[in-house]
């Protein structure tokens, strides 16, 4: 049987606001403060198909979306969820996708494009001087994911990285590793030397000093490199007894290396990811990794560039968002001897 529709005495109930207030939100009447109209926005948001829907806003211009990548796993969560956050807003969407977009030189032609507003650019593969141009010539945008460290004038969304790295290799020290092999991203890129710098710090706070043969960093984080890299340092003449990848495909690729090499996980070898995507959940066992809030940070990018377009104060143009270590069967206690690798 149908679900019925939500109401607006639905929505009202969800945030605690008067059925009044709510009417005025979605009725797109201008005498609402603006946290008021993102916490409706965001309760009709959870409603999904069932809320009823905000009436367009009288706003001027599209919203052009630059994410230069497959759209599967990761990517595809943030743009659907900055799709369905503009929608709500009432303006239309520009989608600029796929990895052929990725050599056009495409920012520098946004500010004289007529009908758009401004921009969220996802992991923007371009060198940090062409973003400074871009806020140079006052074209508001927010960045998501941010390749390089953003400018502190550069509004930006991310998630809390170093956090993150650090409580995924703290949960391994718990439960006895020390010898932690760690499968890193892309040295140039800013979040791969923020969970590097978690891991490290968490390994410190264990006593143990960085060990530069126990570390692999990759150029394409992708599930061939992962098994690459663990490979290799399963191969060392005496093995880490756990490994940390930068994201859940490279740690899918190190369950092969391990399976190759005879090594039960986690009997004989710990394996932990990063992401939370949904291939984390469909390896035997499922991988311990940390969930990336990616719906929420393409929601929160839509949000700021709004309030940015709108003029509205902004209290923060750097928005880091936390992690949160999802423990599953990939991870368990320090082997007491070591199996020898084949």
């Amino acid at each position: 049987m149908a679900r019925d529709r939500a109401t607006v005495r639905d929505v009202a109930a969800a945030t605690g606001l008067s059925i009044a207030t709510v009417s005025r939100v979605l009725n797109g009447q201008a005498n609402v403060a603006p946290h008021t109209r993102e916490l409706v926005l965001a309760a009709v948001g959870r409603l999904g198909d069932q809320a009823p829907r905000p009436r367009a806003e009288q706003a001027a211009g599209a919203v052009f979306v630059r994410c230069p990548y497959l759209l599967t796993d990761y990517f595809g969560l943030i743009v659907s969820s900055v799709a369905e956050t503009i929608d709500l807003h009432g303006r239309q969407m520009i989608l600029n996708a796929g990895e052929a977009a990725q050599p056009a030189e495409t920012l520098g032609t946004l500010p004289g494009r007529s009908g758009i507003a401004g921009a969220i650019l996802i992991l923007p593969p371009e060198e940090p001087s062409v973003l400074v141009r871009l806020r140079d010539r006052g074209f508001p945008f927010v960045v998501v994911d941010p390749r390089t460290p953003p400018a502190k004038d550069m509004a930006a969304v991310s998630a809390a990285h170093f956090a993150g790295g650090r409580a995924v290799t703290s949960h391994l020290v718990g439960l006895g590793h020390r010898r932690v092999g760690i499968i890193g991203g892309p040295v140039e890129w800013l979040a791969s030397e923020a969970r590097l710098a978690g891991y490290t710090a968490a390994l410190a706070g264990a006593g143990v000093l960085p060990a530069p043969e126990l570390t692999r960093a990759v150029v394409e984080p992708n599930t061939r490199n992962g098994h690459r890299a663990a490979a290799e340092l399963l191969d060392l003449p005496e093995r880490p007894t756990a490994l940390v990848a930068f994201n859940d495909k490279m740690a899918v690729g190190a369950m092969w290396a391990a399976a190759e090499r005879g090594l039960s996980i986690p009997g004989d070898l710990s394996i932990a990811g990063f992401d939370d995507i949904d291939v984390s959940r469909a390896t035997t066992p499922a991988l311990t990794t940390v969930r990336q809030p990616l719906q929420e940070m393409g929601r929160t990018a839509v949000t700021l560039l709004m309030r940015i377009l709108g003029r509205q104060a902004v209290e923060a143009l750097h928005v880091s968002l936390g992690a949160e270590l999802v423990v599953r069967g990939s991870t368990g206690p320090v082997p007491s001897v070591p199996s020898v690798s084949h």
